[in-house]
């Protein structure tokens, strides 16, 4: 990764917020534009009906789509955790790179913590709010937002049927009764305090609703709302009519559907591992994407509701609308069902950005990290990137000032995987049991193919290790320390 010229150390980073001025180069308040966040967890890049798609039933995303910039290789950069949204959601809220971002995100071990992203939007004058999933600490929660709705942790495990030990895990088998729809399973489907049952995607929107309709119509201060759905993170729970939209019959297996993984990438039998049996049958795998496609479509039908109540508020013309997952997921590919793995498929996510001054349905192909939007809000409201914040701007993309921000980008799992990507080849390392792979994304999207023993490619896979190097030793991989 490019880093800042200006990256300080922790310490000194917090100390430069705390007393600099923050409006040197500001914007007017009513000059500035609102933001609207959307995020969802575990949202796969090829996951969105009119972009990629056609299978998933996205009408409301679709509109983004169509009304903005889809950014259409956008990356996690890994994660120090087999919780890989934990680092993800670090890295966007501190807009610090992967091994530094775990000090950043709020009091641990007594270190300082940085400026997070909606702790200085709400310093610049922004009314925040956070409704949704969380999970980095209650801390910086508070720190972040002056509004907090309604939240969550990491995720919400279903239960079995009563007098069954039938569960979300090993499905489908013979005996396993549970089912997506059966709202007595908790899971995604929450009991309120008046006893009514209504999905998380479900609370989350009704809260984002709430708090647009609460805010004055005469409200001078600018918004900057953070929207986290727990949705399609597992259990896939969804009401009946959308999961009928997907017949299983009518789920197309993709390419590099494989029944396990060649190897063990390292945490072969993780939670997330053992939501299909092994090996990975046809059957299954439509399953989990009938589920997997029913839940997204679910959520995508609570961001329409709130598209209408921004539309509602007199607000949408002045309101920019950043949409993206923390990561991607497998869900049968490559043998796998999680996202602690170095594909594509796994570490590339949606990132769609609409709104004034915005060109519409727009793509971008260049490779972006999702921590980006952080100092890219603060660029659109004329506000100063504390200099912690190491992820570039995407304003050079969107304004056609640069066509790349970056040659390469970095991924990593633990110390069990390491990455390089370029636009055209992958390599991807197994520091535990010694793998490499290497594959050529231009002809190989689906990455089917090693060619890490490949004879005729031997001059880029020690191309790519050298520079997977510099970017480890750039970014202070623990990995080298070792």
């Amino acid at each position: 990764m490019k880093r800042r010229d200006a990256v300080k150390t922790l310490s000194a980073g917090a100390a430069a917020f705390s007393i600099s001025p923050l409006f040197a180069d500001s914007t007017p308040n009513n000059d500035r534009p609102n933001f609207l966040f959307l995020f969802t967890d575990d949202q796969t890049f090829r996951s969105i009906g009119s972009l990629n798609n056609p299978a998933v039933k996205t009408p409301n995303i679709d509109r983004l789509v169509r009304k903005g910039v889809t950014f259409t290789h956008c990356f996690n950069q890994g994660s120090w955790s087999p919780a890989v949204c934990v680092c993800s959601r670090a890295m966007l809220n501190t807009g610090q790179s992967l091994y530094r971002s775990e000090t950043g995100i709020g009091p641990r071990d007594g270190k300082p913590s940085v400026p997070l992203w909606g702790e200085v939007l709400g310093r610049a004058g922004y009314d925040t709010f956070m409704t949704g999933k969380w999970h980095n600490r209650e801390a910086s929660l508070e720190r972040s937002f002056k509004t907090i709705g309604p939240h969550g942790g990491g995720m919400y495990p279903s239960r079995p049927p009563e007098g069954s030990s039938a569960d979300p895990y090993t499905r489908p088998r013979p005996g396993n009764t549970w089912q997506p729809d059966d709202q007595s399973l908790t899971g995604h489907w929450r009991t309120q305090e008046d006893g009514s049952i209504v999905h998380s995607s479900e609370m989350w929107a009704d809260a984002a609703i709430d708090f647009l309709g609460e805010r004055p119509q005469s409200s001078q201060d600018r918004f900057f709302m953070y929207v986290a759905f727990h949705a399609p993170h597992d259990p896939r729970q969804a009401p009946k009519q959308f999961l009928d939209l997907y017949p299983v019959e009518d789920i197309e297996i993709p390419p590099n559907y494989m029944p396990e993984h060649p190897f063990d990438q390292g945490h072969h039998y993780l939670r997330d591992e053992v939501l299909a049996p092994f090996p990975r049958s046809e059957e299954a795998v439509k399953v989990h994407l009938q589920e997997y496609y029913a839940i997204i479509s679910h959520a995508d039908a609570q961001i329409g509701k709130i598209l209408d109540a921004l539309d509602a508020s007199g607000q949408a013309e002045n309101t920019v609308i950043l949409f993206s997952a923390d990561h991607g997921l497998a869900v049968g590919q490559h043998g796998l069902m999680g996202k602690q793995n170095q594909y594509d498929h796994s570490v590339r996510m949606p990132l769609i950005l609409c709104g004034p001054g915005i060109e519409q349905d727009k793509r971008i192909d260049s490779m972006v990290y999702l921590p980006s939007l952080y100092p890219t809000t603060c660029e659109m409201a004329g506000i100063t990137t504390p200099e912690t914040v190491e992820f570039p701007s995407l304003l050079p993309l969107l304004n056609g000032q640069s066509e790349t921000l970056h040659d390469e980008v970095f991924g990593s799992y633990m110390d069990f995987q390491r990455m390089i990507r370029t636009e055209r080849f992958k390599l991807i390392q197994y520091p535990h049991n010694g793998e490499v792979q290497l594959f050529d994304l231009e002809n190989d999207p689906w990455e089917e193919y090693d060619l890490a023993e490949n004879p005729t490619f031997q001059k880029v896979r020690k191309d790519l290790e050298t520079r997977l190097e510099k970017l480890q030793r750039e970014i202070d991989d623990p990995l080298l320390e070792g």
